[in-house]
């Protein structure tokens, strides 16, 4: 199989070695995205919340450039500054997902690029 690189202007550029997704036969792998505005490249201002619908924004618009949509998404990791926002990321990503939700890990970390307080990546897989 090969591999396609996805990318979209609507989601903020790779600030480093890596593509914004990869597409391999129907699974489609997003890379990390943290609550950067794609226009201005400066994290966004606010508290947790604006910066978690950023971050589902952002993996929205790379998912979509993938030809797919949150329904597709089959994994999602968060990664958190603390852990005690986790209660705020589900209220949130039920504004985005609905039920049947997919798997799902929760990381507390030391820190994230950009001093930013959430980040997330996805899998997906496309309907055929």
């Amino acid at each position: 199989m090969t591999k396609q690189i996805i990318s979209t202007g609507l989601a903020p550029q790779a600030i480093g070695t890596y593509s914004q997704a990869v597409k391999v036969g129907n699974t489609v792998y997003l890379s990390g995205q943290i609550p950067l505005d794609p226009a201005t490249m400066v994290l966004v201002e606010g508290g947790i919340d604006q910066q978690i619908r950023r971050v589902f924004d952002n993996l929205k618009a790379v998912t979509e450039a993938a030809n797919g949509d949150f329904s597709d998404v089959v994994k999602l990791n968060v990664f958190l500054t603390d852990l005690g926002h986790f209660a705020r990321v589900n209220a949130i990503m039920a504004e985005y997902f609905s039920a049947p939700y997919p798997a799902r890990a929760a990381i507390g970390v030391a820190a994230l690029p950009r001093d930013a307080q959430v980040e997330m990546d996805a899998v997906l897989i496309l309907q055929d």
